[in-house]
């Protein structure tokens, strides 16, 4: 094979290596080996757009969240919003965990202090819920709702990040469900 058409598929493989591994810190557990649950939203269909109100753009109020059944032998959920189309890589817009494994769901407006759940720490450092706010002619963003059926409570100061949640959970998710709005200014 000529040199040319070698370095060709080399830069092609690396490339496609950094698109599929370019969506942030690594889960918890490889996906293929978790159970699932559903996640929905009242106020968005799953792909389709968020509402203003949810966004930097309204009311910046998280929206109510709900969700089937963990599987049995859940001790609490967490979850993480993100956003994995950011300038500059993924931009975490809500880090929370130990939401009673019974809660069902969460009310629209959660509010930083409120708990359950434990909020941690978003890309900018402040806690608490961030709603959608791409740059203006950036495009639609994906916003991802993951929610994670856990074994354990976890003991997490509130600094905590998207990554620290991710390796506290590591060899305990039981389950995982995700719900993704759509964003664009």
């Amino acid at each position: 094979m000529p040199r040319r058409a070698s370095l060709w598929i080399i830069g092609v493989a690396a490339a496609t290596l950094v698109v599929a591994c370019g969506d942030g810190p690594d889960l918890p557990v490889p996906v293929g080996e978790l159970g699932s649950m559903d996640v929905m939203s009242e106020a968005f269909a799953d792909g389709e757009p968020i509402p203003d109100r949810f966004t930097c753009e309204g009311e910046n109020v998280s929206p109510a969240l709900s969700w089937s059944d963990p599987p049995e032998g859940t001790a609490t959920l967490a979850l993480v919003v993100d956003d994995p189309d950011a300038p500059g890589g993924v931009s975490v817009h809500w880090v929370a965990w130990n939401i009673p494994a019974d809660a069902g769901g969460l009310p629209e407006g959660v509010r930083a202090d409120d708990e359950p759940p434990t909020q941690g720490a978003r890309t900018s450092g402040s806690r608490g819920y961030a709603g959608p706010c791409p740059p203006p002619i950036h495009g639609a963003h994906d916003y991802r709702f993951r929610l994670f059926a856990s074994d354990i409570e976890l003991e997490l100061p509130k600094s905590t990040t998207q990554e620290e949640l991710y390796r506290a959970l590591d060899n305990h998710v039981l389950a995982m469900g995700e719900l993704i709005g759509t964003y664009n200014r």
